[in-house]
């Protein structure tokens, strides 16, 4: 066992239900701002992924490059990481004409390649692990494929098996509440259960977002993807400063 000297603090934050609660609030903004860009300006998802992709790399690089865990930073990267998920899965879904279920299929090969690799060159892909620039690259791309498959995924069970934004979101919840189940009551690896849990946060996000901002004759409220994002990226603000963000512990 690690002593606390042997202990650092990382640039991640400690897996709360603050953290949850804001992940969630990231993942639904990243759905209605993505879809503000590429369909309310018109853009197209081509363009809106260009945009978003230059968003993200840099707040990538500049959270790796920071010295400390900062909340804001963290945050920022991680909306920069649904907002481009959210552009990337529409174009490869709609533009390619791959569809929902081959969109999935190919991000899910994508987001396990990734884990795979990850766990093969630093021998762990749990957040006590990042403690280095190399597993923080491996952790970004990892978050910004599984952004991208929940984006998919959630569109998938809404749209193609017919659920409706309330039935999936309803879904998502569920398989949500299981693995909370799981982690208070089963000795399953921690580790498999935060990377099942934060997957699953993203297509419960976008249905949630999709259901916000689609007109009433397709199941949501039609509201303003402007506004929606506005009230989503305050009650992130809000939680961000109410839910007081700790740096994770990482051993070294």
């Amino acid at each position: 066992m690690k002593t606390s000297s042997e202990l650092a603090l990382a640039k991640v934050p400690e897996v709360t239900l603050g953290f949850w609660l804001i992940k969630i609030a990231a993942t639904t903004l990243g759905e209605t701002g993505g879809d503000a860009v590429s369909m309310s300006m018109n853009l197209g998802y081509l363009i809106s992924t260009g945009i978003f992709a230059l968003i993200f790399v840099a707040a990538v690089v500049a959270q790796v490059k920071a010295k400390a865990f900062h909340p804001l930073l963290y945050w920022t990267t991680i909306v920069a990481t649904t907002t481009v998920g959210t552009t990337l899965a529409d174009f490869a879904d709609r533009s390619l004409g791959i569809g929902y279920a081959g969109g999935t299929g190919l991000l899910l090969a994508l987001l396990l390649a990734s884990l795979f690799v990850w766990y093969r060159a630093l021998g762990s892909v749990s957040v006590s692990s990042i403690n280095s620039p190399k597993a923080e690259a491996f952790y970004w791309l990892t978050i910004m494929f599984s952004q991208t498959l929940g984006t998919a995924l959630g569109d998938w069970m809404a749209d193609t098996a017919g659920l409706g934004y309330t039935g999936a979101a309803v879904v998502f919840g569920s398989l949500l509440a299981l693995v909370a189940v799981a982690y208070y009551r089963t000795r399953i690896s921690r580790t498999l259960l935060f990377w099942a849990a934060f997957i699953l946060t993203r297509p419960l996000g976008a249905v949630v977002g999709d259901f916000l901002d689609k007109p009433l004759s397709a199941g949501g409220l039609a509201l303003s993807r402007y506004s929606a994002s506005a009230a989503l990226l305050a009650f992130m603000l809000i939680a961000i400063l109410l839910f007081r963000q700790r740096a994770a512990r990482t051993a070294h």
